[in-house]
């Protein structure tokens, strides 16, 4: 990872975005947890719809690593933070 070599500032307006952003993905990402929890208490109460819940325990993680991607992006790009490859 490589780090900006000066200091980077943030205007409010940045900051502001920021904390929206952040604030967007602990919501989704909560979503998506909350989704895995009812999934898994319907296949435990009642097995016989696991079949019908399966898809929504299988899509979640990748919903939550999109939504991690999205804001850490948006982090990298503001702060001028370039991930190594």
């Amino acid at each position: 990872m490589a780090l900006p070599e000066q200091p980077v500032a943030l205007n409010p307006d940045q900051i502001e975005e920021l904390n929206r952003k952040l604030s967007d993905m602990r919501h989704n990402v909560n979503n998506h947890l909350s989704m895995i929890t009812a999934a898994a208490e319907i296949a435990l109460r009642k097995p016989e719809m696991l079949s019908r819940v399966l898809n929504t325990l299988i899509e979640q993680p990748q919903k939550i690593t999109n939504e991690i991607h999205k804001f850490s992006d948006d982090f990298e790009r503001l702060l001028k933070v370039t991930r190594s490859q």
